[in-house]
């Protein structure tokens, strides 16, 4: 797929998920936001940028740790997920934290200007994730840290059946190289490539928790990637798409609910002191 029409593909994608976004995935994308943030080490008074920040499901978490001598710069490609994170700031009474709309690969940043830069599971849907790595690397302080969670490997992924039942409904592939960085040591070789020192990368096994088929459908085709090309599907192909998720994710239904089994992989890098 063409780069910029996967970006807009992204970009009116989470824009048609961003209302179902944090109901759908926040306990279930706990486990690699808790590790994130325990290998960030985020200290009070650091100048953040938390990439594919979404509604600011780790957003506001490290806002709590940097206190208000701190700052946050939260993008996202949606405009949605950023009109929902500058509401709940407001709500919230964050005034350290700032959402503002972004491409992950062209950061409009100076230099030399964060101490840490978090990215929790969006690395995988950028067309270049080696540039989005560069710019991280480009706008860190010298010292600085960046810390990022991607899904790990496909098969150890028991909902990654999502992507062929939509991809067999529409002329492209929804995310194309959704699982690449989480298997093996891939994401390790992205850090080195952009400059990073002292890489470490650790990986995790967890379950995706949902009470009903209703529940792990809503996450999957609403809240998540595949939200756009969903919302075009007529409500025959809906019905189909559905059983077929149902079908593919049945070996983990567990009374009326399902645990679904996942992995996630958090690799952090140093950037040089100099």
């Amino acid at each position: 797929m063409n780069a910029d029409l996967q970006k807009r593909v992204q970009r009116y994608g989470w824009d048609k998920a961003a209302e179902f976004y944090e109901n759908s995935w926040q306990k279930q994308l706990k486990p690699a936001h808790d590790l994130l943030i325990k290998n960030a080490d985020v200290q009070k008074g650091e100048h953040i940028l938390d990439i594919a920040a979404g509604t600011g499901l780790i957003t506001f978490r490290l806002a709590e740790l940097i206190s208000k001598s701190g700052k946050i710069l939260a993008t996202d490609i949606s405009d949605e997920m950023v009109k929902i994170g500058n509401t709940l700031s407001k709500l919230k009474n964050a005034s350290n934290i700032q959402f503002e709309r972004m491409d992950a690969e062209t950061l409009t940043c100076n230099s030399n200007s964060f101490d840490l830069i978090t990215c929790a599971l969006g690395l995988m849907y950028f067309p270049d994730p080696d540039n989005s790595a560069n710019e991280m690397y480009r706008v860190l302080r010298s010292g600085g840290r960046a810390v990022v969670a991607v899904w790990g490997s496909r098969k150890n992924c028991g909902w990654a059946e999502i992507f062929p039942i939509v991809d067999s409904r529409v002329k492209s592939d929804v995310c194309p190289m959704f699982f690449s960085l989480g298997e093996s040591v891939a994401i390790k070789y992205l850090f080195e490539n952009a400059g990073f020192k002292d890489i470490t990368i650790e990986k995790i096994e967890t379950k995706l928790y949902y009470a009903s088929a209703e529940d792990a459908c809503e996450a999957s085709f609403e809240g998540g990637p595949v939200a756009m090309a969903y919302s075009r599907f007529d409500e025959e192909t809906k019905i189909t798409a559905r059983k077929e998720y149902i079908d593919s994710i049945k070996a983990y239904k567990n009374g009326n609910g399902y645990e679904i089994p996942g992995e996630f992989v958090v690799c952090s890098g140093v950037k040089d002191e100099k």
